[in-house]
């Protein structure tokens, strides 16, 4: 049963919602709510805070608590001429976050503080390695949550994903060098890779991830690997630890490198996170990526990469001439946002949202006859099925639903037929039995009872 607070936020949702509160309304103070409905101060700023988190309500300090100018309901409002609807997420849409769990309006307010109190040299270019406020707060996080001891000159802030994977490549890569894969793997990275002169060398992934004997085995002089070890993208599987020390020893025998990509590590469902290679890395032959695009939003366009300490100076030459593409602005604002705990309980709030998303979306599919391949985390679903999954997905897209096909992610090997799909973004569970009806129409009957 929800707690009393969650039955207050629930109520106060459905008034903004229905019209009843206006945007801009001033609510009742806590204790004015608490007197007249018989309940602790307690409960109710704990509804309050909950609303705020979401940008449903916005606090302006003695003033009192009011419905947000940006909450959900005033966003709907707005005409479509001014922002349009290109942006709304697809169902089952892959790469995006909750964007209805994260808090707009706390973040509003951070990044306006900074607004307001910056100075005219915080309008000159930045340090081209990314605002030290921001690495120092990166290497503090990952200290405490992955276990790994860094220093802030050991980090360097990028825009993306491929950006941090053409300044490694830039950097250590030489003309020829190949780069093992997982295969299947995410198909998005191969130009970034193959545009920095690399060859790409596919390894099968099995039920302990990359196969690093057979990685060995055929290309033994390869100077790069790239993993997602802790949650292998898209098959969900984590690679063993034997392996793992099979790879770092392999790594330090070669002098080769390996390329952690630890993107969505922290929405695991049971037990606790898996530890990253890098925290493992007695050789330092381990290249540590992360992005704030799965955890946060996609469009802050924020993301990290740490290297061993012997190859900092190298890293910072290569990038002295190129000013950090991230807006110092946001950088300022997202340092404010891990170090004052924002960060943290965000990600623990993600946590028990995605768990319950995940299990609606898995009834769903059950209930339409289809088998669910079992993870650990992440917040993506593979499911099988039989015959051409990309003619089933080319199906699935005309109604406007956007799962991927499997085979897709796949390079070398034909590997198994099935449909990836994102369940972050499912709000309740007759969403998720809707979207999965549509889905499946006119390709399975909803199972008896």
């Amino acid at each position: 049963m929800d707690a009393r607070y969650q039955q207050i936020a629930r109520q106060l949702k459905a008034a903004i919602t229905s019209g009843e509160l206006k945007t801009g309304s001033r609510l009742p103070s806590s204790r004015t709510w608490a007197q007249e409905n018989g309940i602790s101060r307690t409960t109710v700023e704990q509804a309050y805070g909950e609303l705020v988190a979401q940008g449903w309500l916005e606090r302006r300090g003695q003033a009192g608590t009011f419905v947000s100018q940006t909450s959900p309901s005033a966003l709907a409002e707005t005409p479509a001429v001014q922002h349009g609807d290109e942006h709304e997420p697809k169902p089952f849409q892959m790469g995006l976050p909750a964007l209805d769990l994260f808090p707009r309006a706390l973040w509003a307010r951070l990044t306006g503080r900074r607004l307001r109190t910056q100075s005219r040299f915080d309008l000159t270019l930045g340090d081209p390695a990314g605002e030290a406020m921001l690495r120092q707060a990166i290497a503090d996080y990952l200290r405490f949550s992955r276990s790994i001891e860094c220093q802030p000159e050991q980090i360097f802030i990028t825009s993306g994903y491929a950006q941090s994977m053409s300044l490694i490549l830039q950097t250590l890569a030489r003309p020829g060098d190949g780069m093992w894969v997982e295969d299947p793997g995410f198909p998005l990275i191969s130009s970034a890779i193959e545009g920095e002169g690399v060859q790409r060398l596919p390894v099968p992934v099995d039920q302990n991830g990359m196969d690093i004997e057979a990685a060995i085995a055929r290309w033994p002089q390869a100077r790069f690997a790239l993993l997602t070890p802790a949650h292998q993208s898209p098959l969900g599987v984590a690679l063993s630890l034997p392996r793992r020390r099979q790879v770092l020893a392999w790594a330090a025998q070669q002098a080769a490198w390996i390329i952690e990509d630890d993107y969505d590590s922290e929405f695991r469902y049971h037990g606790r996170p898996l530890p990253p290679l890098k925290s493992l890395d007695a050789p330092q032959r381990v290249i540590y990526t992360g992005t704030f695009s799965k955890s946060l939003f996609p469009a802050i366009r924020t993301a990290w990469i740490v290297v061993p300490a012997a190859e900092a100076a190298a890293f910072r030459q290569r990038i002295a001439s190129t000013p950090c593409s991230v807006p110092t602005l946001w950088q300022c604002a997202l340092a404010d946002f891990i170090q004052q705990g924002h960060f943290w309980r965000h990600l623990k709030k993600m946590r028990l949202h995605y768990a319950q998303r995940r299990a609606w979306l898995e009834a769903a599919l059950i209930h339409y006859g289809f088998n669910v391949v079992p993870q650990q985390g992440g917040i993506q679903l593979v499911v099988e099925i039989d015959g051409d999954d990309r003619a089933f997905v080319a199906r699935a897209q005309q109604r406007g639903l956007a799962v991927q096909a499997l085979s897709d992610w796949h390079s070398a090997q034909p590997g198994r037929s099935g449909i990836l799909m994102s369940f972050t973004n499912i709000t309740s569970a007759e969403m998720a039995m809707q979207w999965v009806g549509r889905l499946y129409e006119n390709e399975k009957k909803p199972r008896e009872g």
